[in-house]
This record gives C-alpha cells, sequence and structure tokens, in this order.
C-alpha cells in the first residue's frame, strides 16, 4: 500500500503472543489512518462500558499515511484506548520522531491487549518484535527511562515512548512520552500503559514510506514549502512556537488567570514566549521534515534550578504553570513544567486540579489541614512543587488530585463541583472560553471531553466579515465575541483537525495556518497513495471520523445534556471590565442547536441520526445505536 507501512502489528501481553495482520486498504480509504483507523479499531473491539484500566481495554498506538513522507510536520502518531480518566473515548496525539520510526518499521497501527505479568517494554525493529523484562525500568522517570533503553540496546536512532511514575502509581491523567517531551498527554493513555505493565515501546526502522507518484508529490510539497516560508505567521511561529498566545491572548483578555477568575495577567510580560525567547532559548528544533521549528531548547540558568535543560514548551504547559495557576516567576513555571514531563502527567489537567485548589482555598471551601498543611495561596512555588510530587505519587491529598478534577470536585462537595473546570470529565485547556466563543462550543462538543484540538476553528479571530460571508454566509463567523454561525465555523474545524490526525500532520499548519484546501489535500493524499479521491472525499473522511467518535461516546451515554461548559464561562461576565472582551458570557445552547444541524443529528439529544450514519456508512454504528 503506497503511503502506509502495510501492516497491524498485535502484541498479547497476557500470553506474549504477536501477530501481525495486513492493514484493510478498504477500512484506509474510509478512516485514513491514525486517529481514524484507531477509533474504528475500537469501535469494533472494544465493548461498551469497558473499564480503562482492566486487561479488556486496548492500547492502540496509530500513524497516517503522510507520517514518515516530506510532508512538513508528518510526524503525529496517536495513542487511542477507553479512558480511564473520563470512562469515554480516550485519544491523545504527539509529534517528534516517534511516528515516522513506527512507519519505518512498516506497522501503520500497534495494537496492545492483555496484561503483562510484570513489567515489559515492546521492541520493534522492522520485522523483528519482542518484549522484554522492564522490571529494572519500572520507577524511572520518562528521561531515565529513555537513556537506559537507548544504553541497552545500542543504538542512538532507536525512538521511544514511555511512561513516567505518575502512569505507574495510577494517576488518571498520565500520558505517553517520546522525546522526553513529546506527550501525547490527554485522557489517561499512559495510565492504561501502565496498567497492562508495558513501561515503553522502543522502535527502530529502516524501510523507506512507498509513495505512488514521487515526482508529483514531491513537486506538491515543495510548493507547501513555499505557501508556509511565506505565511504571515512563519517567522513568529519559528521564534516563539506556540508560547507566542500568552502575549496574545493576554492583550484580548483571555488568557487563564488564577482559575479563570480573570482573563488578563499581570506578570504576562515576564513568563511569555518573547521572555523564553529573550532568557533562555538556545536554539529552534523541528519535528521530523518540518519546515516550521517551533519548538525550542533551553537552558534556565538560574541557581535555584541547576542544570535545567529541556525542551519547549508549548503554550498550554507555560500558561497552566504560570497565570492559571497566579505565577509569575519563569524560571519556576519551567521547573514545574520540567517536573510535568518527567513523571510522564498532562500539564492541563495537573495545573487545572492545582488552580481548583487554590482557589477553593481562597473561597474557604478547603482547609489547609485538608491539603496536608500546605499554603494554597496563588502562585506558592514551595506549595505547587510539593504538590506536583505528592500527585505524581499518589501521596496525601496529591492521591484527592490524582484522578482529575471532577472526582476531586465530587470527593470534597461544598460547591466545589461548580468550580471544577472541565467538560466530560476533561480539563479544559488554558484560554478563557468567554473569549473564544467557537472555541466554546468546540470544547463543548468534543469528543475526548472539554478539548481546542477537536476543532481549532482560528477563524473567529480573522475579522474579515467578508470571508466570513464567503466561507459561511454569516459574517459574524469572523469574530471571537459573536456566536452567531459558530456551529458551522466548528463543524469545517472538526472535520479538518480529523483529517489532520488521520493523516498525521500538524494542526499548526494544516488547521490553524489553513495552508492546504479539500481539494489539495485530496490531490497530496492520491499522489502519495495512487487513490483518486476528491476534495469532498476528503471532507467526508472527516465527517465520518467525527461521526464514529460522537457514536463511540453516545454508546457510554453521553447525550446534549453532557456537551456542556463550566456554569463559570456560561453566566459569570469575564472581566477586567477593561480588557476587550469585558464583559463576554458564552450563548451556548443557540450553538449547540446550530451545530446539530449543521451536522445533522437530532437537536433534542445530540445524537447522530440513522439517516447520517448511514449516509457515511456506518452501518454498524446506526444499528446499534437507533436498532
Amino acid at each position: 500500500m503506497n503511503g502506509y507501512g502495510g501492516t497491524i502489528l498485535r502484541v498479547n501481553l497476557s500470553d506474549g503472543s504477536i501477530h501481525r495482520q495486513a492493514t484493510e486498504e478498504n477500512l484506509a480509504r474510509f478512516f485514513l489512518g491514525g486517529r481514524g483507523l484507531n477509533v474504528k479499531r475500537l469501535w469494533d473491539e472494544v465493548p461498551a462500558h469497558t473499564d480503562g484500566l482492566s486487561p479488556e481495554n486496548k492500547l492502540i498506538f496509530g500513524v497516517g499515511p503522510l507520517v514518515g513522507t516530506l510532508f512538513p510536520g508528518g510526524a503525529r502518531f496517536n495513542v487511542t484506548a477507553m479512558s480511564p480518566q473520563t470512562g469515554i473515548l480516550g485519544d491523545s496525539n504527539a509529534g517528534g520522531f516517534f511516528g515516522p520510526e513506527l512507519k519505518f518499521a512498516g506497522y501503520d497501527q500497534v495494537i496492545i491487549e492483555g496484561k503483562a505479568e510484570h513489567p515489559v517494554y515492546l521492541w520493534i525493529r522492522d520485522a523483528e518484535v519482542e518484549l522484554r523484562d522492564a522490571r529494572h525500568l519500572w520507577g524511572r522517570d520518562t528521561w531515565e527511562t529513555t537513556e537506559a533503553i537507548l544504553e541497552e540496546l545500542g543504538d542512538r536512532d532507536i525512538q521511544v515512548a514511555t511512561i513516567g511514575q505518575g502512569a505507574e502509581n495510577g494517576v488518571r491523567f498520565a500520558g505517553v512520552f517520546a522525546n522526553l517531551v513529546r506527550a501525547a498527554a490527554r485522557t489517561g493513555m499512559g495510565t492504561v500503559m501502565a496498567s497492562k505493565n508495558l513501561k515503553a515501546v522502543a522502535v527502530r526502522g529502516t524501510q523507506l514510506v512507498p509513495v505512488a507518484d514521487m515526482a508529483r508529490f514531491t513537486e506538491m510539497i515543495e510548493q507547501l514549502d513555499e505557501v508556509i516560508y511565506n505565511h504571515a505567521e512563519y517567522d513568529i511561529r519559528v521564534r516563539l512556537g506556540t508560547t507566542k498566545l500568552i502575549t496574545a491572548l493576554n492583550k484580548i483578555g483571555g488568557i487563564a488567570t488564577r482559575h479563570f477568575q480573570t482573563g488578563q495577567f499581570e506578570y504576562a510580560d515576564q513568563v511569555s514566549g518573547e521572555a523564553i525567547e529573550a532568557q533562555y532559548k538556545i536554539k529552534s528544533k523541528a519535528c521530523f521534515a518540518c519546515t516550521i521549528p517551533c519548538s525550542r531548547f533551553l537552558v534556565v540558568k538560574d541557581p535555584r534550578f541547576p542544570g535545567l535543560r529541556l525542551e519547549g514548551p508549548e503554550y498550554e504547559s507555560l500558561a497552566g504553570f504560570t497565570s492559571r495557576i497566579g505565577n509569575g516567576d519563569l524560571a519556576l513555571g519551567l521547573k514545574f513544567i520540567d517536573m510535568a514531563n518527567r513523571y510522564g502527567l498532562d500539564a492541563i489537567a495537573l495545573s487545572e486540579c492545582i488552580a481548583w485548589a487554590m482557589e477553593c482555598y481562597e473561597l474557604g471551601i478547603l482547609s489547609r489541614e485538608e491539603a496536608d498543611g500546605l499554603d494554597l495561596t496563588w502562585g506558592n512555588g514551595e506549595t505547587i512543587m510539593a504538590l506536583i510530587e505528592k500527585v505524581a505519587h499518589r501521596q496525601g491529598f496529591g492521591d484527592l488530585l490524582a484522578d482529575g478534577v471532577k472526582k476531586a470536585a465530587e470527593r470534597i462537595g461544598r460547591g466545589s463541583e461548580e468550580l471544577a473546570m472541565h467538560g466530560k470529565g476533561l480539563e479544559v485547556f488554558q484560554a478563557d472560553l468567554r473569549s473564544i466563543k467557537g472555541y466554546a462550543l468546540g470544547n463543548a462538543v468534543a469528543s475526548r471531553g472539554a478539548d481546542h484540538l477537536r476543532s481549532e476553528p482560528w477563524f473567529e479571530f480573522s475579522e474579515d466579515p467578508e470571508e466570513g460571508i464567503r466561507r459561511y454566509g454569516i459574517p459574524e463567523t469572523a469574530f471571537r465575541l459573536e456566536y452567531k454561525g459558530k456551529g458551522l465555523v466548528v463543524k469545517h474545524f472538526e472535520e479538518m483537525a480529523a483529517i489532520s490526525d488521520a493523516a498525521g500532520v500538524c494542526k499548526n499548519t494544516y488547521n490553524n495556518m489553513e495552508v492546504l484546501n479539500w481539494d489539495e489535500t485530496a490531490e497530496l493524499l492520491n499522489a502519495a497513495t495512487g487513490w483518486e479521491l476528491s476534495g469532498e472525499d476528503v471532507r467526508r473522511i472527516g465527517e465520518r471520523i467525527v461521526n464514529l467518535e460522537r457514536a463511540f461516546i453516545a454508546r457510554e451515554g453521553i447525550t446534549r445534556a453532557d456537551d456542556t461548559l463550566p456554569r463559570r464561562f456560561l453566566e459569570e461576565p469575564l472581566g477586567p471590565p477593561t480588557s476587550p472582551s469585558a464583559g463576554a458570557v458564552v450563548e451556548l445552547d443557540t450553538m449547540l442547536d446550530e451545530y446539530y444541524r449543521a451536522r445533522g443529528w437530532d437537536v433534542e439529544t445530540g445524537l447522530p441520526t440513522r439517516a447520517k450514519l448511514e449516509e457515511l456508512g456506518l452501518n454498524d454504528a446506526a444499528e446499534e445505536l437507533t436498532g
């Protein structure tokens, strides 16, 4: 199969068996790969209501047809399972070099089943696959584990995806980390991996990715590179990566500050991407084959943290450990990020749990005694460092937070539930949803819980009403504080995001910079695979993925009632009063009605209709959901 590794690898940890099967071309044409093929496999093979930590759950690594090719940013891999954090679809995505290496070894998916008797790691070298003892690695952090495996196998070109102590100790929001800091961190996929006694996956591949029409593919990549180099955002993305958002969101009054109590942070300049560039950046770094080296290698020269060096960070972890928790000390924030990476924890979930605890303390809901005597005032560095340690090891008050903010609030009660910033059990990201209405809707309906990466509807920042009319027939779609038309915008960008994850490419280019339209995407995929897809065919693949994911979570009991946001975003006007977003709230119900109609779903229940599922060829889902 051109564009594909051609093989699915199945590893049963319970009996140690290893099997291979050919990648099914009919499924690849229907779901493309990566996230799409992963959710199809999960739908078919993991029954409804499976416990995320049971051996019956399956953990699936998947890559798409553009991974390992010359496509800039074609480096993403998806990890998918039933989530132990949310109880619904678990799925996370990361870049770096692990995904391409898996493809070079000839695999489109690795499906992990069962549970090993003791800790093991999976070693893949092309067709040679074996399980190795990992008892000596259990208890080590992500950096230590990666180094130990590279030394043990004697090849520093091996790519390793591993878990840290957080996952081993059952923290429900632990992730899978590759290249030390490339985090597939959301929904607890690392926790699933640990529950199977799988410490790591190490892979080395020596094969090329076959491309059907290399001349045409190369020509299109060269054209794409020119589009990227000439894009208005190219320079700032190379300089600052996603940390450019600290300044941008603070300017509009939309940065998560002290647990979303306000939308501007008085220390934003001190913790911004520009501050990182000026003080700590040594060089830029890129994922495999990418023309936008948006990551950075940092050396933090601070006597409090000798030897602190790290790659990144992304905006989410930076804002999470600065503005969200009220910390204006940049070096301290970077130390927190490094700790989270080494322990293998989701920075969004972890920072939300800490911020929630701090607001509960501020309001008198939570006492100092209940928090192991810690002073939970905003930005208290000593307390935050202690909490990260306690969460990673499930010790004391950290044990309460280690299941995520939803369950922590349920255990504390006393009204703290209204302060838990999550949707469907997944913590909200680092932007105030009142300031970006399209993102608010996207978070409410996202298939894995509150999440911005299922849609990324950047268009609402464009402020181009004529383009809003051209695209959606509604000028208000181009403005972030307007809600009219956002159902159409989110639908479109959800389908783009699904294709991005299924093909295995970066949303920074594909979604946010919109470097390819549907027809161009189809032409590029055709050059890679030899197929004859139209632009509409590609869009419908994205629509099919979104609908199957919705069917999956509907099978777990999710309905319109769950497509909601914390009360703060819906009812409390955003401050401060002087900001450009002052007074905003989210008009969610109106946007939901519009979104469901655009999707062809039932407006009352929020569920896909039988007609829509059958239209997309999802007949088994139609039968199971509607009888």
